[in-house]
């Protein structure tokens, strides 16, 4: 059973608190968590010793901010430098530096010279000491270790001269020799300058991770795809595969999603026929063996709170939750946003407060405004870990009160930009076109054009159908201009254009018939620039073999109509008139063509 674990988190933590407790208490000046290779247990001892904090607080007031210093030794499995649940170092520290580590580094595992490598790789992510005490270097056949004290502090110094590291030691098959070496070694030299690396460096840059790191990169306006499709409120396939069990199968949904551009994938199990707690937890379980679904960042979406526990305290890596408001009133916000960031999560604060949801731009920055200064002033939480969630409604259901939604959700957007800094922001990007279910050319299209302006406005990250969008300049004029004129609500006959529109696209198919086939007569080289434009590979072997005997040669057409294709596709990119999944899918088209 894949999700079978003989022990739970909160085992774990318990555990850990009476290790750590009795240290303390024994005289323990600093804890070490040491040979980790998954972080799921590692965030369990942290979360252990911040109750041990938060007990001594309660008993000791005057004790100096109550934060028992930690270290973190993490012990890879091979060269690659991932450990044996397959996590890279980088999504590894993500994971567990919501804790102020006092260092973090490697040990065991390898030899100096093997370590090396890994050890210049944190120094230029970690924000706090870096450690390193290998072994004397790898065993031999007989399970021994034949490297000479004075071998081993050699490689060691070169650590210290290149300024990589701050403590050092020795693991598997050091002697007192082989430490009296080291010391002797890096006596007097420079340690790893921590002046310009605050403990848990912060820039304002979000990030989560799976078993790898996912940076949400807020200042160079990098748009993150979050995976909508492993929600049993939005997917009825995936819905029912996790009522009849199938979790393999379900796995497959959340592969196809990554594969189509996904960095998160938001998981909800809230359904009337499951029990989301249980569901939840084994789903998760379910992914952490399944390295192409894990590899991604995790969104445990949930409005049952023990089912968000179950979710965080399953995932290894860093998690989004998705989501805590104020509507069960400030205190009981707060509570929830400490024990999601002691648990080492980013959380979506939607606009919702004791009065209901916000659907006006005034009552959405208002909300948002006072989250935000409860989170930062009285909660401690960085802004950076804030997302809000400022409500995407439907637009075009012919009801006035519906008509401004979509402007301002990208008004409120803006402001929140502006106005909260550090703050991020997301949104579900399908509740937008629910009023024309069923036709999915207009839904990609509102999609598409929605996303257009609410990423020039600042849109960080929204929860998506990754295949469920067109590229922008791509939208014909007539059907561009319906949608934007009920997004920004030009006029009170927009809905009206667009229903009429959508209609007569569900009625009369052929327009899309007759294009595909004016684009199918096209001249060879527009064929294939469209084909990579488009991410099109049904006429793409045919058009290649054609273009192969009219150049002459494989590289004349890979430099040619090819590299303009791909071409067209990173300025359309960089104008934000396509997005990641389908930048991912020309990719794959060029891949097919080469």
């Amino acid at each position: 059973d894949p999700a079978f674990r003989p022990y739970s988190f909160d085992q774990m933590v318990e555990a850990y608190r009476e290790q750590a407790e009795a240290l303390l208490q024994g005289g323990a000046d600093l804890l070490l968590i040491e040979t980790c290779f998954d972080a799921l247990n590692v965030k369990a001892a942290l979360a252990a010793i911040q109750e041990i904090d938060r007990q001594t607080l309660t008993t000791h007031p005057t004790r100096t901010a109550g934060i028992t210093p930690v270290m973190i030794s993490v012990s890879v499995g091979d060269k690659s430098g991932r450990t044996l649940t397959g996590q890279t170092l980088e999504a590894f520290y993500t994971a567990v530096s919501h804790y102020p580590v006092t260092a973090f580094g490697l040990n065991c595992s390898l030899g100096a010279s093997e370590l090396m490598p890994l050890i210049e790789e944190i120094d230029n992510w970690c924000g706090c000491a870096v450690s390193c005490y290998p072994n004397a270097g790898l065993p031999n056949e007989m399970g021994g270790y034949d490297q000479s004290p004075e071998e081993m502090a050699g490689q060691i110094r070169m650590m210290s001269e290149k300024g990589l590291v701050n403590i050092v030691g020795g693991c598997c098959g050091t002697t007192p020799d082989h430490i009296r070496a080291v010391a002797k070694a890096v006596h007097g030299m420079k340690p790893r300058s921590l002046s310009d690396r605050p403990c848990n460096l912060k820039d304002n840059t979000l990030k989560v991770s799976g078993l790898e790191a996912v940076t949400v990169d807020v200042k160079n306006n990098n748009f993150t795809n979050i995976g909508e499709r492993t929600n049993v409120a939005g997917s009825r396939k995936f819905a029912r595969l996790i009522s009849e069990g199938r979790y393999d199968e379900a796995l497959q949904i959340a592969a196809k999603q990554i594969e189509d551009g996904a960095t998160i994938i938001d998981i909800n199990m809230d359904d009337a026929m499951l029990d989301s707690t249980r569901e939840m937890e084994r789903f998760v379980r379910y992914i952490s063996n399944d390295p192409a679904v894990a590899k991604a960042a995790l969104m445990i979406d949930s409005s049952h709170w023990e089912t968000i526990l179950a979710g965080l305290k399953n995932a290894q890596g860093r998690c989004i939750v998705n989501s805590i408001s104020l509507k069960e009133g400030e205190e009981e916000f707060l509570r929830k946003a400490q024990t999601i960031r002691s648990l080492g999560a980013a959380m979506v604060v939607m606009a919702f407060d004791e009065e209901g949801q916000a659907t006006t731009y005034e009552r959405k920055i208002r909300i948002c405004e006072r989250a935000y200064r409860l989170l930062t002033e009285k909660a401690g939480i960085s802004p950076e870990d804030i997302i809000f969630d400022v409500n995407i409604l439907s637009i075009g259901t012919g009801i006035d009160e519906h008509a401004k939604y979509a402007v301002d959700y990208i008004e409120a957007v803006r402001w929140i930009k502006n106005n909260l800094p550090g703050a991020l922001t997301s949104g579900g990007v399908s509740n937008l076109s629910f009023a024309f279910r069923g036709n999915n050319a207009v839904r990609e299209a509102m999609h598409s054009a929605f996303l257009y302006h609410a990423i020039k406005a600042g849109l960080d990250m929204a929860i998506l159908n990754p295949s469920m969008l067109q590229v922008y300049d791509g939208i014909g004029p007539e059907l561009l201009r319906c949608v934007e004129d009920v997004i920004f609500d030009r006029d009170p006959l927009a809905t009206e254009r667009l229903i009429d529109k959508a209609s007569r696209m569900l009625a009369d198919k052929s327009d899309a018939k007759t294009n595909d086939a004016a684009a199918d007569e096209a001249p060879l080289e527009e064929r294939l620039i469209n084909a990579i434009v488009k991410g099109r590979s049904d006429t793409l072997e045919r058009d290649v073999l054609e273009a192969l005997g009219q150049y002459g040669s494989a590289l004349e057409v890979i430099e040619g109509p090819l590299m303009t294709g791909m071409e067209t596709v990173g300025r359309m990119f960089a104008e934000g008139k396509m997005f990641l999944p389908q930048v991912v899918k020309s990719a794959k088209i060029m891949r097919d063509a080469v």
